[in-house]
């Protein structure tokens, strides 16, 4: 896979709207069957990026997202990866606001969305996430000298409301370990489309219950604006290794 690797997809999420690496990089339309989408394009490490910013760029709740537009503009780009971030609430005290996290495996409790491009293909989920992309990004992470949690489950709720106590502690019974909003269809859709997908997780807060403490938007994007220039080093790190 090494050496076809030369044009790169980053999905940045809520509070990653610039990487330190993309200021400058040129906007670009992108036709898809599903509508238009304005991505932005520019070189790091040698390789040709292509960033695109998951609510757009008057923003876009979790819910209400086209997300077949996003990953059918990412393969029309010709991105040969797909790098994403996500902001997600911790189900359990050993997981910290500020910690980062890969994702591995997910569980889908979305309702209303469009979940394939095509309803009529049959493709195989068992390994969602790139286990290549996953090592480059832990590779990544030991060489910044930064701790980030492995084999991590995602469960993605509808949204955009935040989720109940009983929620959460239903999650957890089931293996969740962090919840979210948008992993669903975003992943889905890169298996269907065939574009190896990885994310680095950016635990935003502690989810319904698990502390005293009342769960808010403004808290997960201040976290995420926090993260913004340690998420910009490790996706670097990653693109020069890829």
């Amino acid at each position: 896979m090494r050496s076809k690797i030369s044009k790169i997809g980053i999905i940045g999420g809520s509070g990653v709207e610039e990487l330190l690496f993309t200021k400058g990089f040129r906007n670009q339309t992108v036709e898809t069957n599903f509508g238009e989408v304005v991505v932005r394009e520019g070189q790091a490490k040698g390789k040709t990026i292509v960033f695109l910013n998951r609510h757009g760029w008057k923003y876009t709740a979790p819910s209400l997202v086209d997300y077949r537009a996003n990953v059918s503009a990412m393969k029309k780009a010709g991105v040969s990866v797909i790098l994403a971030t996500a902001a997600v609430g911790s189900l359990s005290k050993k997981l910290r606001p500020g910690d980062l996290v890969i994702l591995d495996d997910f569980i889908d409790f979305t309702r209303q969305r469009d979940c394939v491009i095509n309803p009529n293909d049959f493709f195989d989920l068992s390994c969602p996430y790139s286990p290549f992309l996953i090592n480059k990004i832990t590779d990544a992470a030991q060489a910044l000298k930064l701790e980030i949690e492995p084999g991590v489950t995602y469960a993605c709720m509808e949204g955009p409301r935040f989720e109940t106590r009983a929620e959460i502690r239903m999650l957890k019974k089931l293996g969740a370990d962090v919840v979210g909003m948008t992993q669903v269809p975003e992943v889905v859709l890169a298996a269907e489309l065939g574009i190896p997908y990885a994310v680095i997780g950016v635990i935003t807060n502690f989810a319904a219950g698990i502390t005293s403490k009342r769960v808010s938007g403004a808290e997960v994007l201040v976290t995420m604006k926090d993260k913004s220039s340690v998420l910009s080093q490790m996706l670097l790190k990653v693109i020069e290794a890829l």
